[in-house]
């Protein structure tokens, strides 16, 4: 977005010569110089419209298509068992409703992080499930960290939230309304777009999860590293089911972009997650994600009978 708001400012200059000399001289009537002006706006109004009325058909269509599908990761064991997965990277448990309360400073440069996925003070989604839960519950005892919370937010400094801020995370996690924004944030940014749009890419259980894992580490963001731009790359090098290509070759390259992106990030990163989790699932042809599942996560054994 950077980039493109430096573009446009340079092409300002070249915009304004051009209205200088397409303006005729003060002879021209002004009734016509505003019906042209008004005929304009009426034109892109009209434009925007257009496409906001193609882009709402377009995500009819794809909700219609995905409801037809099989719910995949979305059935209740499968989800189940996806949060295990998760939590085995997030937290080196498979009893992922014992991590409400976790919080601590990994060194990853994102801040605390805390609860059931990872939220991080330094990657704005943890600023938002206080924000949201907030707003329900506006006397909580995470609210009077709000303003610091947004001052941290972006970078991984603790500036007005310690002492005191990790233990008021874990007092709120004892609180059941808490515990359900943190799974309803969770659902919201992470786990219901991600199976969506694996759905939409025509790929099973497996690679409902694969998304889903993505899109937790590395966040739902465009940029190169973020959640799309992985999968951007993927597709240019491999089609997807849903476009004719073959579930396991795309799924393969998925995980290959995925592995560089996380050293590429962190040099030297434990990849068991992809390594010893999700491509030995995919070597061994498991594409419905079907139990018993064995996997590995940074040299501990993992098993789901």
């Amino acid at each position: 977005m950077k980039r493109a708001g430096v573009l446009l400012l340079g092409a300002l200059p070249v915009i304004a010569a051009g209205v200088y000399f397409a303006v005729p001289d003060d002879s021209a009537d002004p009734a016509d110089t505003a019906a042209a002006s008004a005929s304009s706006s009426a034109t892109a109004r009209s434009t925007r419209d257009d496409a906001k009325d193609r882009a709402e058909q377009e995500r009819e269509a794809d909700d219609a298509l995905v409801a037809d599908l099989p719910p995949g990761l979305a059935a209740p064991a499968e989800k189940e068992l996806a949060q295990q997965l998760v939590s085995s990277a997030e937290n080196s448990t498979t009893k992922w409703r014992t991590a409400y309360g976790s919080i601590q400073d990994v060194g990853d440069g994102d801040g605390y992080t805390a609860g059931i996925i990872g939220f991080c003070t330094g990657t704005h989604d943890l600023l938002m499930l206080v924000e949201r839960y907030t707003e329900d519950h506006p006397d909580n005892g995470l609210a009077k960290y709000l303003p610091a919370l947004r001052e941290v937010d972006g970078s991984d400094s603790h500036e007005g939230l310690d002492p005191g801020f990790t233990a008021a995370w874990q007092a709120e996690a004892e609180v059941p309304a808490f515990r359900a924004a943190q799974e309803e944030e969770r659902d919201r940014v992470y786990f219901e777009p991600a199976v969506r749009l694996a759905k939409l890419d025509g790929l099973g259980t497996l690679g409902q999860f694969v998304y889903y894992d993505a899109m937790v580490f590395h966040g739902p963001d465009t940029d190169a590293e973020g959640f799309y731009g992985l999968r951007e790359r993927a597709m240019a090098e491999a089609r997807t089911p849903g476009q004719g290509g073959s579930e396991k070759a795309y799924l393969a390259t998925f995980l290959d972009v995925r592995k560089q992106a996380m050293e590429a990030k962190r040099p030297g990163i434990d990849t068991s997650r992809v390594d010893t989790a999700q491509r030995r699932f995919l070597t061994a042809g498991n594409l419905k994600l079907a139990t018993p599942l064995v996997w590995e996560m940074y040299g501990d054994t993992y098993r789901v009978p």
